[in-house]
């Protein structure tokens, strides 16, 4: 995260069902034997509006 230029960075969770999309696909291959899960919660990173 640092060398993204972020000043404070947190993992929530790296188990089995973490997945991460970008632009809708799927960006890594989730460990869970089972492949990717759903699952109830998401944190997104989204650009700023053009408002």
């Amino acid at each position: 995260m640092r060398s993204l230029g972020a000043v404070q960075a947190l993992n929530l969770d790296g188990g089995g069902s973490t997945a991460m999309a970008v632009r809708g696909t799927l960006a890594n291959n989730p460990s869970d034997a089972t492949g990717e899960r759903a699952v109830g919660d998401t944190v997104q990173v989204l650009p700023p509006s053009a408002d």
